[in-house]
């Protein structure tokens, strides 16, 4: 793909001042997409009529709707695997068939949503029981995409909880999983282990970790786990009955999985109703982003945006700021879906890229950051495109007014970036308590450069369906990205390298082998861990 084209117009229009473009009092809405009570507004950014064309003209020559159609279709588009992509199939609740090599996979989707429908049901009523009574809290055992996806809904979701509290553990460090089942009742306690394979090393240690707390106070541990795994042989081997495993199949990918199996605490937490909810919301997006044309589709646009501040401008990261406390695991949940995803340097035809791949993908929750980061995004040398996401309404109404705050500040932040603050205006604010060079000087550290772009995502409030809608969204503006570079967008080969020599690594740490062979710098890291812990 030729991206000069679009790196002469994106610099040419950059030129001119983001201000500027709104002369045009029709600017907002030209520049916007509005789809029922979603509104996509990337107005405040150097996109002009000219770079827009020159962003459709790549979305057209990547055949990005054959692309989309091969995928919807169940075509094996993960060409490095050989495998079909689909997550969406996940919320297909309408049962319309979706063919994998000439097989509808429907009916298997549709049978293993009503199994976990019914295990929820069975946990939140009181049916499935622990040791010592109904079960009080699920711990989720998982990492990467079986951990960030349904840990970050969960919380985002949290108004809807009226089933068991739930917990999640990822990470090998025995202070996670110490530090989550430290205060717990194990006999009140379900434990789900998410692994597709049964075999990823963090998952299982912290699974074993788990079986051995449970096992000090449950005479069969075992009974009082579930397993989201498509290894029956290794789920039996661990004692989990064949009932309280559910599998998915490897036409999904772990970081779009919490759509199914993956999504089981969830699920156990909210009530299936609320999952149907996100569930719908996701395959709203869905045909949304199949029907709609480019500049009327949400994810079109928010990926082509993206194209223009990466590949066009040079900008190589992007914040995610969603102004809602209970999306403040999303930043982390797009890390994984867009860095491993786009963070390729390969093309599909095996040749380097000749082009940057995926940006950096950062963030927090406003207003937290505005007094952390922001500093930088404002005044800093490097210019950082913001993504702005707010809902027009909050949950508790006689709050009503920190909301209105929150709103504000949010719409503040944006406006801020794009104005600025001149020197004559800096002047104005310090004149009086300065004089001469320490005025200049003073009024230097409070000039704002602006011209900062940002686009600001609006829905109505953050309900489970909403909820659908923006993931769905964001995993649509990866794959357009992905289309446009050329890339596959759904294998992670980049996570291997490093578990290998993990592995490889450890009896050494343990003192069980030597460091023969391993460079200076590794071989002087592990003896001096070893000589720190006493190994």
């Amino acid at each position: 793909m030729d991206f000069s084209p679009l790196k002469k117009v994106a610099s040419a229009a950059a030129e001119k001042p983001i201000l500027k473009n709104f002369e045009d009092p029709d600017r907002a809405r030209q520049f916007s997409v509005s789809v029922g009570d979603m509104l996509f507004d990337y107005s405040k950014t150097s996109i002009d009529s000219t770079g827009r064309q020159a962003l459709l003209d790549l979305y057209e020559s990547a055949d990005v709707p054959a692309r989309r159609n091969a995928m919807f279709s169940g075509e094996a588009i993960n060409e490095t695997e050989g495998r079909a992509v689909l997550h969406t199939a996940l919320r297909n609740l309408s049962g319309d068939p979706v063919y994998v090599n000439g097989v509808d996979v429907m009916p298997g989707v549709l049978e293993t949503l009503s199994r976990m429908e019914a295990f929820a049901a069975d946990v939140r009523e009181g049916r499935f029981v622990g040791e010592g009574g109904q079960i009080t809290d699920v711990v989720n055992i998982g990492i990467g995409g079986s951990d960030l996806g349904p840990a970050m809904a969960t919380l985002a979701l949290a108004p809807y909880h009226d089933g068991p509290r739930c917990h999640y553990v990822s990470n090998v460090d025995a202070a996670h999983i110490a530090d989550t089942l430290r205060g717990l009742d194990a006999r009140t306690t379900l434990v789900i282990v998410a692994s597709k394979t049964f075999t990823t090393i963090e998952t299982m240690t912290n699974a074993a970790t788990a079986k051995a707390w449970m096992s000090a106070s449950v005479a069969n541990p075992a009974a009082q786990f579930a397993a989201l795994s498509t290894a029956a042989d290794k789920t039996a081997a661990f004692g989990i009955d064949a009932e309280r495993v559910f599998g998915f199949e490897d036409w999904v990918g772990g970081r779009y999985s919490m759509w199914g199996p993956i999504g089981l605490a969830l699920m156990i937490a909210t009530g299936s109703d609320s999952f149907r909810a996100f569930l719908n919301g996701g395959a709203w997006m869905d045909q949304h982003f199949q029907l709609a044309e480019p500049l009327e589709n949400i994810p079109v646009m928010l990926a082509l945006t993206g194209i223009w501040h990466n590949q066009g401008l040079g900008h190589a990261t992007r914040a995610v700021l969603p102004y809602e406390q209970r999306l403040s695991r999303l930043p982390a949940y797009l890390q994984q879906l867009e860095m491993e995803s786009n963070g390729k340097s390969t093309s599909m035809n095996g040749k380097a890229l000749d082009v940057n791949s995926g940006p950096i993908v950062w963030g927090e929750p406003g207003t937290n950051g505005q007094h952390a980061f922001y500093q930088l995004i404002h005044q800093g040398t490097r210019v950082v495109p913001c993504e702005f996401m707010v809902g027009a309404e909050g949950f508790d109404n006689d709050l009503a007014h920190q909301h209105r705050l929150l709103v504000a500040n949010c719409l503040a932040q944006s406006e801020a970036l794009m104005r600025g603050r001149s020197l004559d205006e800096a002047r104005a604010i310090v004149s009086g308590k300065f004089e001469g060079a320490e005025l200049e000087r003073q009024a230097a550290h409070r000039v704002f450069p602006g011209n900062r772009p940002s686009t600001t995502l609006v829905y109505p409030k953050l309900t489970p369906f909403v909820l659908g809608q923006v993931i769905a969204l964001y995993e649509h503006r990866v794959f357009v990205e992905g289309v446009i570079l050329g890339i596959n967008s759904y294998d992670q080969w980049g996570v291997e390298l490093g578990k290998e020599l993990a592995k490889a690594l450890e009896p050494v740490v343990a003192g069980e082998m030597g460091t023969d062979g391993k460079d200076g710098s590794t071989a002087q890291l592990v003896k001096t861990v070893q000589r720190l812990s006493g190994a």
